[in-house]
């Protein structure tokens, strides 16, 4: 048995979060709704974005701090370190490639952290613990907040390039484990606590199924969207022009002869 104070998961400290995950998705997504094409949409978003920013630097800074500083999971390389960069420029800026980057890396990747924690730390309120959840956590309420909360959407190029970025990602992190002996991304072994990547073979058999579930997962995750984008310009032209909606038998009826 584990000592007490030592987290487990799915003990009672894994499920409190979870629920502190549910409740805030709620939240997010309420709040982006309710202020969506508002003044005060960009202050929250730009507020959660600062909120974000200021928390993982701050664990950057600690991570770093003499005594603190471990080369194995100090240095920003997994992609959940990527994930809140990208998700701070979606928020305060709009832009597009770092929402798209945020919707398929913080809805899919990121929760992998969220339901199967790879954490050998003591339970709560050790800051091993509060830094894995409140940084995943906060990416997930992005995703969902950009997503559902304030109405962007992505599109195939936007698959496309997640894909490629996240390629070149995993071919860097493998490089740079190589040659400092680290594992970021758990791209060269499988992390010590039991995760998904468990059901798919050894090393690097799992590494080419996780990119092929990966490549699948996000083209369901953006054909919805692509999908009713046609659906909905022609709904807008065939309301938009009441000639569209006469019959051609009425339309000629009425014609001046010549």
């Amino acid at each position: 048995m584990p000592p007490d104070d030592v987290f487990v998961p799915y003990g009672p400290s894994h499920w409190g979060a979870l629920v502190v995950c549910v409740l805030g998705a709620v939240f997010v997504i309420g709040v982006g709704r309710r202020l969506r094409g508002s003044g005060a949409e960009v202050v929250f978003s730009r507020v959660f974005a600062g909120v974000l920013a200021v928390y993982a630097v701050a664990m950057l800074v600690y991570r770093w701090w003499p005594g603190q500083f471990d080369l194995h999971i100090a240095l920003p390389v997994h992609l959940s370190d990527l994930a809140w960069m990208v998700a701070v420029i979606a928020l305060w800026t709009r832009t597009h490639w770092a929402f798209a980057l945020t919707y398929y890396w913080g809805l899919t990747l990121n929760p992998q952290a969220i339901l199967t924690p790879a954490l050998n730390s003591p339970d709560f309120p050790h800051i091993d613990f509060i830094d894995l959840w409140i940084q995943h956590l906060l990416v997930l309420w992005a995703a969902l907040y950009l997503t559902w909360g304030r109405g962007t959407r992505v599109a195939w190029g936007s698959y496309r390039m997640a894909l490629v970025v996240t390629v070149a990602w995993a071919v860097a992190a493998f490089g740079l484990n190589g040659w400092l002996g680290t594992n970021y991304g758990f791209l060269n072994a499988k992390p010590d606590n039991p995760s998904v990547l468990d059901l798919f073979g050894s090393w690097p058999w799992y590494l080419a199924v996780e990119f092929l579930i990966i490549s699948a997962v996000w083209a369901l995750m953006t054909w919805p969207w692509t999908a009713r984008r046609p659906a909905r310009r022609l709904a807008r032209a065939w309301t938009a022009s009441p000639d569209a909606r006469a019959p051609r038998t009425d339309r000629g009826r009425h014609r001046r002869p010549r």
